[in-house]
């Protein structure tokens, strides 16, 4: 029981050793305590504020990024532009000169239908007056056959021919 009542030396003694004790830890103990301690706060703030500068980096990388990432769709964009436009012109350009050549092609038949149409045309006027002439020559041997019929056709034409 004495340690739970304690006498007064022992509380003297366990004063001063705790009073020593004190000195010693201020002298020798606290500064390099209290040293470690500012040093390890130094490096928390400086890494806090680190942190805070390499999140602030990061919101300007981010928004560099989405700036970046804008750029390029409306380079895109632009690109799929001139692509359809180009694509709509040359479809433009290829209806345009099937439908001249088709033009030309009609027109060439039609130019040469007309040939084919003057040629055939020529060639029955040809025909028709060979055939006139063939039958004209057949009905003219038929009638001047006889001699006195030839002699007054002879001379009806020469009166007509001066007469004209």
């Amino acid at each position: 029981m004495e340690l739970l009542t304690p006498a007064i030396g022992l509380l003297f003694w366990m004063a001063l050793v705790f009073g020593i004790l004190v000195f010693l830890l201020k002298k020798f103990a606290w500064k390099p305590i209290l040293t470690a301690l500012k040093e390890r706060e130094d490096s928390i703030e400086s890494a806090l504020r680190m942190a805070e500068e390499t999140r602030a980096e990061m919101a300007k990388l981010k928004s560099d990024n989405d700036k970046i990432i804008a750029e390029a769709r409306a380079e895109r964009d632009k690109i799929i532009r001139e692509a359809k436009n180009a694509s709509d012109k040359m479809l433009v350009e290829a209806k345009d000169k099937a439908v001249a050549e088709g033009n030309k092609i009609l027109a060439d038949a039609r130019e040469a239908i007309q040939q084919e149409k003057v040629a055939m045309i020529a060639q029955m006027k040809k025909d028709v007056a060979t055939l006139s002439i063939e039958i004209a020559e057949k009905v003219l041997r038929k009638e001047l056959e006889d001699k006195k019929t030839q002699e007054s056709l002879v001379s009806s034409l020469i009166t007509e021919a001066k007469l004209n």
